[in-house]
């Protein structure tokens, strides 16, 4: 490794601790107008930072980057315009540092409160997502926290851009300098020396595929909150209102296919197998997708690919959906519960007890009925933005917002009282 990467990510994590002293006491005005600084800036700026993410996505095209990914790497007016917004509402959520979660008085006279504090400096990793650097930032800010922030190599103009906007405009507004941090060699040894950088930060959330997350677990010595795959599933029940569980598939599927939260497995009550998969599959097709079945599925939709053992637990990210043709909300069940990610699963239904029972044995992040698994996502759950979207259950699960990335201390208060 060389000195260069160390120093850049020894200096930067340094800087953020000392920042993050400064910040856990930032009074919630300074926050707020650093925020909406922060959006106003990216508005103004959004020429140059549409400059920058083109020399990206010039560059990733070169090199044969998938459509998924060139998504995940584009932005756009409205996309700007969405991290704008992202900080406009994360300044208007409620403040939670300060926030007295609990109190107590004991029989000796101790006064006991537990409070909520800023975890303190954060390091998050991240892939070809530019707005990420807007969403992190944000919610870092707001909840007391100095970021170290390490983007994909893929976006590293875009990052730049980005995070000089955001860092010249939460300084003009009274944040501490070096709050907001971001390392800008793209030498992959720079995320592993932040994976290790554990005396000044204190919380690590890798934001990526299977590869970074495995990279991440054997090299990490910083605590990590991991930002799960999703390979979700969206369940057909017999009852269902099938015009609804088309749209609702479709949308899952197609609104945008190279998020963790698309559908990637669609499983079909076989009562109405026969009437709902040619309407679907008919859609889905001219959509583009490439339709994996099980024997059942090809039977009814014979254009259908026969799909394997491994599609059922691949994360496709890409215009690609698995279907497999189930006898009852059981079987359904057992099948996400063997290849799901426990990050977002779906049933349609109009029974009642169906909807229940798998609101209740379905372990994942988020359960819906009669919605989307698209709408797993923090701006959608109204936490503003998101650092990541937890299939963990230690410490934070689901979209993560501000609540997830503080802690608490105890303050105790007495009038001299010993322990006897």
């Amino acid at each position: 490794m060389g000195v260069t990467t160390v120093s850049e990510v020894e200096q930067k994590a340094r800087q953020a601790r000392e920042a993050a002293r400064l910040l856990a006491s930032a009074p919630t005005g300074v926050k707020n107008a650093a925020l909406l600084g922060m959006a106003d800036a990216i508005v103004a700026e959004k020429a140059d930072l549409l400059s920058a993410n083109a020399i990206d996505v010039a560059a990733a095209r070169e090199k044969g980057i998938s459509d998924a990914l060139i998504d995940r790497l584009s932005l756009n007016d409205k996309r700007i315009e969405g991290m704008a917004e992202g900080l406009n509402v994360v300044a208007a959520l409620p403040d939670p540092i300060g926030e007295v979660i609990k109190g107590w008085r004991r029989p000796n006279g101790l006064r006991i409160r537990k409070v909520r504090v800023p975890l303190g400096v954060i390091g998050i990793i991240y892939e070809s997502r530019p707005n990420v650097t807007a969403d992190a930032a944000a919610l870092c800010l707001k909840a007391g926290n100095a970021c170290v922030l390490r983007g994909g190599t893929d976006a590293i103009n875009s990052n730049k851009a980005i995070a000089d906007v955001l860092m010249k405009a939460a300084q003009s507004a009274g944040v501490p300098a070096n709050a907001i941090q971001l390392i800008e060699t793209t030498d992959r040894a720079a995320a592993n020396e932040l994976m290790r950088m554990d005396k000044y930060v204190d919380a690590l959330v890798p934001r990526g595929g299977v590869s970074l997350a495995r990279a991440v677990a054997q090299n990490a010595t910083v605590p990590v909150i991991f930002d799960g795959g999703g390979v979700c599933h969206t369940f057909v029940e017999r009852t269902a209102n099938l015009k609804m569980a088309e749209e609702i598939a479709y949308n899952a599927k197609v609104q945008r296919c190279s998020v963790c939260n698309a559908m990637e497995t669609l499983l079909v009550d076989e009562p109405v197998a026969r009437e709902f998969l040619p309407k679907i599959c008919g859609r889905l097709a001219e959509a583009g997708v490439d339709i994996r079945g099980c024997d059942r599925t090809r039977a009814i939709y014979p254009a259908a690919n026969l799909a394997t053992d491994e599609d059922w637990e691949t994360e496709y990210l890409a215009l690609i959906l698995s279907i497999k043709v189930v006898s009852g909300v059981d079987e359904a069940i057992e099948h996400i519960t063997r290849h799901g990610t426990r990050h977002s699963e779906c049933i349609v239904t109009q029974d009642y007890n169906a909807a229940r029972k798998f609101e209740d044995e379905v372990d994942a992040a988020c359960v819906y009925v009669n919605a989307s698994t698209r709408f797993t996502d923090g701006y959608e759950f109204g936490f503003g933005a998101e650092i990541g979207i937890s299939n963990q259950k230690l410490h934070a699960r689901g979209p993560m917002g501000l609540e997830e990335i503080t802690t608490y201390k105890y303050v105790i208060n007495g009038d001299g009282q010993v322990r006897s």
